[in-house]
């Protein structure tokens, strides 16, 4: 550190002993070795506190490359479902625009093929177009015809 040799240590005691006197040189050497140490200790910390503010900023400096890579990637992300999203939805306006074309089309040819079909062919049509899982609107309304002609026979053999 201060690059001193065994000579000048020595010539540093002699000096110091005879400054001091015999008397309070060991008191003096032993306050100068606590002062060293101290000051070891001091250094030491400073060094320690140096290096855990270098590793803090690297960590912080790799957090904020992760949350830059992080952000990219959602934006990417984002930017991918936006075009998914752009060509299904032009893909459903495709396919109501295909399938609202055909029933325009059925029905134009539905509304022409009665005047050349005869009328029990139209009335087949009819009853196959109609779907299995609604009820039968002419048990509706011949229910209360039959309950009507029940209650007249029993009021014919009342009177």
């Amino acid at each position: 550190m201060f690059d001193i040799g065994f000579s000048e240590l020595v010539v540093i005691g002699v000096v110091a002993l005879i400054v001091i006197g015999p008397e309070r040189l060991p008191k003096v050497a032993r306050t100068a070795g606590h002062l060293y140490g101290r000051l070891q200790r001091y250094v030491s910390s400073v060094k320690s506190d140096i290096g855990r503010e270098i590793q803090l900023d690297e960590l912080r400096r790799a957090g904020q490359s992760f949350k830059e890579s992080v952000e990219s990637a959602a934006s990417g992300v984002e930017q991918q479902a936006t075009v998914v999203d752009d060509f299904l939805r032009k893909e459903a306006n495709n396919v109501t625009q295909a399938v609202t074309e055909s029933v325009a089309s059925v029905k134009s040819a539905t509304v022409a093929a009665p005047a050349s079909q005869p009328q029990s062919e139209t009335e087949h049509a009819l009853q196959q177009s109609l779907p299995l899982d609604e009820p039968d609107q002419n048990t509706g309304r011949a229910a209360p015809a039959s309950a009507g002609t029940a209650s007249s026979e029993s009021a014919g053999k009342s009177a």
